[in-house]
């Protein structure tokens, strides 16, 4: 049985030094800093927000660790059913707690799994590990069909797309391809102003389920989706530097048009960002963030607040 303690690869001296060769505050053309934290145990359920949470070479941990499949293994997800959005975990020191509305709490050990199996999400099969009866009965009776939870084995190495990685082995657990998902406060301040010219709502941040938000320092000429053109993000934490390459635009799927509150979808969010977002690098498609990969400083802790550097990268 695998161990889930801590199954990540710490960071080295090695790393932090190059990171430091490698860039210098005093020559960033960007200054940020981390304005919120995500994380999102089970993946397409609702996503807790935290202060500080430790980097691991995956992403964050407790990232998309879980997931949620039907009879056959396949993943499930909001785009289908709007109301895993209603499913809120939240995490303790050595469990997960479920809540949904009309029904009563779900406790998960984070250190115990059963019986492995075959999953799949996407086009990939992978190893996972059924968390029994309980959870699967759990999820059945909410969700209104037969469903199980998994947890997704820390032994098999889920590679990113070498398409926008290159060379860099980018691993990730049960995320859509990348380990990490960026996104600027300013991207979504400019949708509202959009959204609000048109007579319609704002909308909160958790719709674009990033996992870390970057936000601009005061004076600073940032704009919306500056994050598009960003190349190397050095992050110091006090213990050691960490460094994240965004590497591909998210494509934007209907998610963002489900309330996360109310599971309830309209189609505004997309329209508007239909009038502006449509990417030519992924072929027409709405981008909203950036995809990253870590390239150092695994088993740091990001904080909110901690300062992040970085220099405009452009084709």
């Amino acid at each position: 049985m695998p161990q889930f303690v801590n199954f990540q690869t710490p960071a080295t001296q090695q790393d932090s030094h190059q990171v430091s060769q490698l860039f210098s505050a005093d020559s960033a053309h960007v200054q940020l800093a981390i304005s919120r934290l995500f994380v999102y145990p089970i993946k397409s359920c609702a996503g807790v927000e935290v202060q500080e949470a430790l980097l691991t070479e995956t992403g964050l941990e407790f990232d998309r660790a879980w997931m949620v499949v039907n009879a056959q293994g396949e993943f499930l997800n909001q785009r289908e059913l709007p109301r895993m959005a209603l499913i809120r975990p939240q995490l303790k020191h050595y469990e997960m707690v479920l809540r949904a509305p009309g029904m009563l709490a779900l406790h998960i050990k984070l250190d115990e799994v059963e019986a492995p199996l075959r999953v799949r999400v996407w086009g990939d099969e992978v190893p996972a590990f059924d968390m029994g009866a309980i959870a699967a009965q759990w999820f059945s009776d909410f969700l209104g069909m037969q469903a199980r939870l998994v947890r997704f084995d820390p032994e098999h190495k889920r590679v990113s797309s070498r398409q926008w990685t290159g060379e860099l082995e980018a691993l990730n657990q049960f995320s859509d391809g990348y380990p990490l998902l960026l996104v600027s406060q300013a991207s979504l301040d400019q949708l509202n102003e959009k959204l609000q010219a048109n007579g319609q709502a704002a909308v909160g941040m958790e719709r674009f389920r990033p996992n870390i938000v970057l936000g601009a320092l005061a004076g600073s000429d940032w704009a919306a989706h500056d994050e598009d053109r960003l190349g190397p993000l050095d992050i110091a934490t006090g213990q050691g530097e960490v460094r994240l390459q965004p590497v591909k635009p998210c494509p934007r799927c209907p998610i963002p048009n489900i309330d996360p509150l109310t599971a309830i979808s309209s189609s505004a969010v997309g329209d508007m960002l239909q009038t502006y977002r449509q990417d030519a690098r992924l072929n027409g498609a709405i981008s909203f963030g950036m995809n990253a990969v870590v390239l150092a400083g695994t088993d740091q802790l990001l904080k909110v607040g901690q300062a992040v550097a970085a220099s405009y990268c452009f084709d």
